[in-house]
């Protein structure tokens, strides 16, 4: 009797050539997908999807140094804070994810199990997971997107850069700005964001 045995450690591709399965769809733009970053690692096996899917701690650390601060700084009877890639549906056939969302509770009637369709008023974003190679630049990728954000009603958006320790704050109808960590950004109000600040109450370093 034969029998067939397979190795867990090996990867095989998950779709026959040309063929992307959706779970790689990182965003959509007017029904134009941006993949994630890699995806065609998990086509050829060398990646699985959770590999490129996933994000690093140095992403979730951020993500929770900057949702403990709004916790504290807004005022929770008419703000409410989402948090980790949260889809948002902009326009038809089009959707970003959103690492953190800033929205007015007065504007959100009941949260389903769907995409928000109601735009936030605070955007904050750390690095992107998606594929840039089929934009001439990685800035336009940032550029469209930031752009799409306001048009559809977003206030503010702001960007961090981990590996240049940039801010990229975009305000609709206002010169962006891109300035250091240690910069202070009036978000909301007379509050204001000094991601340095934030960084330094706490024990770990961002490398």
């Amino acid at each position: 009797m034969t029998v067939n045995t397979v190795d867990p450690g090996i990867k095989k591709p998950l779709k026959k050539k040309g063929e992307i399965p959706k779970e790689l769809i990182y965003e959509m733009r007017a029904g134009s997908p941006i993949y994630y970053r890699n995806y065609d690692k998990v086509l050829s096996g060398e990646k699985t999807p959770e590999e490129v899917m996933g994000s690093s701690s140095l992403h979730g650390w951020l993500l929770y140094v900057i949702v403990k601060f709004l916790a504290k700084v807004l005022d929770e009877e008419k703000y409410t804070v989402l948090a980790g890639e949260v889809g948002y549906k902009f326009a038809p056939k089009s959707w970003y994810n959103l690492d953190i969302a800033v929205c007015e509770k007065e504007k959100l009637s009941e949260l389903k199990g769907s995409y928000l369709e109601v735009p936030p008023k605070i955007v904050f974003e750390i690095d992107t997971k998606a594929d840039l190679r089929k934009f001439e630049n990685p800035q336009e990728y940032f550029h469209k997107k930031t752009q799409d954000l306001l048009d559809s009603g977003v206030e503010k958006v702001v960007w961090i850069f981990t590996k240049e320790k940039k801010l990229w704050f975009a305000e609709k109808e206002k010169p962006w700005l891109i300035v250091d960590w240690d910069y202070d950004l009036e978000i909301l109000g007379n509050i204001t964001f000094n991601l340095s600040k934030l960084l330094n109450r706490e024990k770990v370093k961002a490398e």
